[in-house]
């Protein structure tokens, strides 16, 4: 019955929409009964009284607190790796948020680190994480979440690492894996064609969220130290908010998304998840700078925040400052004709109310008015297009970092004898031509056309992007606001066993999407839970390169409320690995 069970459930509903407004759908994924990636078995653990005697040690350690134990000696990076290994090896089976352990690859990088008894290390040193499946790590399986990438004999493994990945690599971190993700970070709930789904680590059948649903449940966990996620209009802050983690938006430009599966390029987004501020600020100082592979970093250098971000970990940073809740957020739940709404749920906005407390508690005023920021400005947002550019960016992500057999949609096809989706190609889909309920036919998707040649883009994209972006900022002039505050989701996260309005979730959904089409960074912090256990994130936004004051702001509120709490997790549930 539970096999079954788990089977509808991830069934029911699979139909991934493109994100970019006027962009063509996404091929439906078909999720059959058991995956191609299967859950990694035989890991290296400790035996279990090891195992337990250490968990009291690093249970919700940070990694200062880390690097402490390093410093003096009461455990060695190889003890550490595999404590988490454990960790992974006693939950994954049941959440299934790790889809990859690279054990000779983290065990190595252990081992000589434990052997180097050389001077300074990397701000990262010894520090376990997890990478998401659509970014590049060498030699492991970029699946993107994708089963098409996980034929046998012709999976995606990237043979050099993304950029941000590199970075992480000098900094000391031990890479211990690849995180679950759905297919092409496309939906807002974490379901895989090519490794299943991932639970929410509060309560299994519920949903983490996507598209970082898997780092998120591998953090909050406890199965990792930090990790990575991307996103393109929600994928690292609504599923850290649904998991009680800090998951921190950059300014788009602060960090290279090089090496990573495009969704959306001009709109996509990479940054740290951690169960702590400290640690997101630690791990973005590391993942930040320039890559000639990137034209969005090019020069942000010059426009960053001086000092280290944890020079901003101050208990006061919110004293004085003054925030706004956009009016379009706070638009009242309805559902329409497709059961799908982004309103904000009522006992969401009973949560936020009550942080919103916590804030002036913690010497912040708080702005609510109708006319900041009200639904012309979402009218303004969607007119940033990117639809026509999608393939371009599709095309030099496998042009850099695809697999030698195949490195353009062309050679996909060749070597695999399917077809990529429209999500890199930007063709319309065989078959896709019904809209919802086949009741009206989908527009034809936009031509598609390179950037830098098209004589457009001015009209298209920068020009619709600087015009949002200045009304934001002009918002924020006008009442006088440091930065903006709401949820990072407009519902709890749902039940994925049962159907939701009825038919099976494909949420928890946002209304955040907004911050990627105008490059401002945002974070989002552990804000409390619901009647039911699951937990409630709080969001904050600022102006472009306030990167560091909106850490700041992140600190003083999780430090005046320590609010996180870890999970009681399971090893066997409902939805239990088949």
């Amino acid at each position: 019955m539970r096999r079954g069970l788990g089977v509808v459930v991830m069934l029911a509903f699979w139909v991934v929409e493109a994100v970019a407004q006027g962009g063509a759908p996404v091929v439906p994924a078909v999720v059959s009964d058991a995956p191609p990636i299967a859950v990694p078995s035989g890991l290296p653990v400790l035996p279990e009284a090891e195992q337990a005697r250490m968990d009291r040690d690093l249970m919700e350690i940070d990694i200062a607190g880390l690097q402490k134990l390093y410093a003096t000696h009461k455990y060695t990076v190889e003890q550490v790796t595999r404590w988490y290994m454990g960790r992974i090896a006693r939950y994954n089976g049941v959440y299934r948020a790790v889809q990859t352990v690279d054990v000779a690859g983290a065990l190595g990088t252990a081992r000589a680190e434990d052997a180097d008894k050389g001077g300074k290390h990397g701000a990262l040193w010894g520090v376990p994480v997890v990478i998401k499946a659509n970014t590049a790590v060498k030699g492991l399986p970029d699946t993107d979440g994708w089963k098409g990438f996980a034929i046998a004999g012709h999976e995606f493994v990237a043979e050099k690492d993304a950029t941000v990945v590199a970075k992480l690599r000098a900094a000391g971190a031990v890479i211990l894996g690849i995180t679950n993700m759905p297919d092409f970070a496309a939906s807002d709930t974490n379901r895989s064609t090519a490794f299943g789904r991932t639970g929410n680590a509060y309560d299994v059948r519920f949903s983490p969220g996507g598209s970082s649903g898997g780092t998120v449940t591998a953090v909050t966990s406890n199965e990792a130290m930090l990790g990575t996620g991307t996103d393109t209009a929600n994928s690292i802050r609504m599923p850290s908010g649904t998991s009680s983690v800090v998951g921190m938006l950059p300014t788009r430009g602060l960090t290279s998304i090089a090496g990573i599966a495009p969704l959306d390029w001009l709109r996509d987004n990479t940054g740290p998840i951690a169960r702590n501020v400290s640690d997101v600020a630690i791990a973005l100082g590391v993942m930040a700078g320039e890559d000639a592979l990137d034209f969005r970093t090019i020069g942000s250098s010059t426009k960053v925040a001086a000092g280290p971000y944890t020079d901003y970990l101050k208990k006061d940073a919110l004293k004085g400052k003054r925030f706004g809740v956009p009016a379009f957020v706070l638009a009242a739940y309805t559902v329409d004709a497709s059961g799908r709404s982004n309103g904000l749920r009522p006992e969401t906005r009973a949560m936020l109310m009550k942080a919103i407390d916590e804030l002036r508690a913690a010497g912040a005023e708080v702005v609510i008015d109708e006319k900041l920021l009200p639904s012309t400005f979402t009218a303004m947002i969607r007119k940033v297009n990117t639809a026509p550019y999608r393939k371009d960016g599709a095309d030099q992500w496998l042009a850099a970092f695809g697999p030698a057999e195949y490195r353009s949609d062309e050679a996909y096809e060749k070597a695999t004898g399917a077809k990529l989706p429209a999500v890199f190609t930007g063709l319309q889909p065989t078959g896709a031509a019904g809209g919802r309920g086949g009741a009206q036919p989908a527009p034809p998707p936009p031509a598609q056309v390179v950037l830098k040649t098209d004589p457009k883009a001015e009209e298209i994209f920068f020009g619709p992007q600087r015009d949002a972006l200045a009304a934001y900022n002009a918002a924020l002039e006008e009442f006088k606001l440091d930065g903006l505050v709401y949820p990072s989701a407009q519902m709890p996260p749902p039940d994925e066993t049962m159907p939701q309005d009825g038919a099976i979730s494909g949420g928890p959904h946002s209304a955040t999407g907004w911050v990627n089409s105008i490059g401002v960074p945002a974070i989002v912090v552990p804000a409390g839970y619901y009647e039911s256990g699951l937990p409630f994130g709080l969001e904050l936004s600022a102006r472009q390169w306030k990167d560091g004051d909106l850490i700041g702001w992140a600190y003083a509120y999780e430090q005046a409320t320590k609010l996180r709490r870890p999970p009681a997790l399971v090893e066997s549930g409902l939805l239990k690995a088949k």
